[in-house]
């Protein structure tokens, strides 16, 4: 039996994907995830396949973010590996990639031979400006959904003060808010 069953049957994952479903599924949010992933990630999981409930998918793309590499692709390997073992971690994770990967190849391609245009250029600020657009709305949608308690939505706006208006690099809120956020969420279970 596979060790990831019974995560699967824990309700990680709904209805417990086979690898060849989730290479499927992370193809298509590879697919579409021009200017990040995270938004086309929740509308494929939650919404249109419903293998997972927004709060399970805030939890995994949380952890997913604290650790090194891309996100989506952290989380490909976290949730295939709950479903569907290694098997699943590499379904996912490859079908993440493949599409961006065929992409980015034809359009180095095509940038040496007309990058200099100022279509291409404003083409590419557009597609930035629809991504930042995208990631702000996901995130909001999801903080509706999901109802962080007080505690979580203040370390949040703390977090963002921190990044945005006081410009401290990353690592060093992280350092900091990771132990002050697992210390807010472990305090909060003990009292349930």
């Amino acid at each position: 039996m596979d060790s990831a069953t019974p995560a699967a049957q824990a309700g990680h994952c709904m209805p417990n994907p086979t690898p060849a479903q989730l290479f499927l599924g992370f193809l298509q949010i590879g697919g579409l995830a021009f200017g990040g992933a995270v938004a086309w990630a929740r509308q494929v999981l939650v919404e249109s396949r419903g293998w997972l409930d927004d709060r399970r998918y805030a939890e995994l793309l949380g952890l997913a973010q604290v650790l090194p590499g891309p996100n989506i692709g952290n989380f490909a390997v976290i949730y295939g590996r709950q479903c569907a073992g290694f098997a699943g971690a590499a379904a996912a994770l490859g079908g993440f990639f493949l599409l961006p990967l065929c992409v980015v190849i034809s359009l180095v391609l095509i940038w040496q031979e007309f990058g200099q245009n100022a279509w291409v250029n404003a083409f590419m600020q557009g597609v930035a400006a629809a991504a930042a657009g995208m990631a702000l709305g996901t995130a909001l949608k999801s903080g509706t959904k999901v109802r962080p308690p007080p505690e979580q939505i203040a370390a949040v706006l703390a977090i963002c003060a921190a990044a945005a208006i006081w410009r401290i690099p990353l690592p060093w809120i992280l350092l900091v808010a990771v132990p002050v956020c697992v210390a807010m969420s472990l305090r909060r279970a003990w009292r349930a």
